[in-house]
């Protein structure tokens, strides 16, 4: 019955990811009390600043992290802090860029087949021309340097053939830096 099941799932690798992701979640905002460790986090400095970048760049723990580095905004040097998060961020899109890149590569290539898929395809090229690419690429830009879910622009970028690892680290530390640098000018403003 099980192995029934399993053969028909067209996307297993996704699935799994999918809900392990909503498990995480539950679990991260059951009680939604982070003040320990939130805390705990601020207590730490440029330590705290970093491990804010990390969960930065995760779409579930995107708003306690821009909360933790709203407040250590005022309490740590602007220009030192920006680069330390962005390397936490960094550290965290390399995880979801090699996670995505190299183990889920059967599955991209199953799914860009799909009809679904190829339809959007056509639409986003009649749309923007020959700039689909440029589009997708800006699109997996906005999301990475905001506290929107990272994983989606990472995704992006690693199945857009053109993007090596040395590109996507470049342009990864320079958007969650920005982005980081954002908001750290926001907590030092209010």
């Amino acid at each position: 019955m099980i192995n029934k099941i399993a053969l028909k799932i067209k996307y297993p690798k996704f699935l799994l990811l999918f809900l392990i992701y909503i498990i995480i979640v539950i679990l991260f905002y059951k009680e939604r009390v982070h003040l320990p460790f939130h805390d705990f986090l601020v207590s730490f400095g440029y330590i705290g600043i970093f491990l804010g970048g990390v969960f930065y760049a995760y779409g579930f723990t995107a708003a306690p992290a821009t909360a933790i580095l709203l407040t250590l905004a005022k309490q740590q040097n602007f220009i030192f802090a920006g680069i330390v998060g962005g390397v936490g961020a960094l550290l965290s899109d390399i995880i979801i860029f090699l996670f995505i890149k190299y183990s889920f590569i059967d599955e991209i290539e199953k799914l860009k087949k799909e009809k679904i898929v190829i339809s959007m395809r056509k639409i986003i090229k009649k749309l923007s021309g020959s700039f689909s690419n440029y589009l997708l690429l800006i699109i997996a830009c906005f999301l990475i340097a905001s506290p929107l879910p990272t994983e989606i622009g990472v995704v992006l970028m690693a199945t857009m053939k053109g993007i090596s690892m040395k590109k996507f680290l470049l342009i990864a530390y320079l958007l969650h830096t920005l982005g980081i640098f954002i908001i750290l000018l926001i907590g030092n403003t209010i």
